[in-house]
């Protein structure tokens, strides 16, 4: 192997190795089998979510985890692997990958990272059950506009009371 090869191989571990440093959370998949027509349509739904997807060399993936200090992570990387990375939003690569697969049998989850910690399978699947980001923050303003709510309708409840007493 040439010595350019070589340093262009660096190269791509660093450039990869910085994504996974900075991704909210990475999906590992195996999309062998995925006709061009559905890989096309996840590509499209990851990239609507601002998720980056992307097919890596193995041993490429696996130096790359190893820089990052994911070394766990490394035992996804066997057989052809395709990598989802997501910079802002932790659950958007789990939940439109889990939701594909619904759809596509031939793609498969293989594990990832959420947050710069090693994830298996069924964690990844477990976060996509989760509401995103959107999602949470509506449900948390809910809960605080509850008991501003429950107290207006009992103010509301004692005018009316003496309204109707007057």
């Amino acid at each position: 192997m040439s010595e350019a090869s070589i340093a262009k191989k660096a190269e791509l571990v660093d450039v990869v190795a910085e994504k996974m440093k900075a991704a909210a959370s990475i999906v590992v998949v195996d999309a062998r089998g995925l006709t061009v027509e559905q890989d096309t349509v996840l590509r499209r739904n990851l990239r609507g979510s601002e998720v980056e997807y992307k097919v890596i060399k193995n041993s490429i993936l696996r130096r790359a985890a190893e820089k990052a200090g994911l070394e766990g992570l490394a035992d996804t990387f066997v057989g052809p692997s395709a990598v989802a990375f997501s910079n802002e939003d932790v659950v958007a690569p789990a939940k439109i990958i889990n939701d594909f697969t619904k759809e596509a049998d031939a793609l498969e989850i293989k594990g990832g990272a959420i947050e710069g910690a090693v994830a298996s399978k069924e964690e990844i699947v477990a976060l996509a059950t989760l509401p995103n980001r959107e999602g949470l923050l509506s449900m948390l303003l809910s809960v605080l506009q509850a008991p501003v709510r429950n107290v207006a309708l009992a103010v509301k409840a004692v005018a009316d009371n003496k309204e109707d007493a007057a």
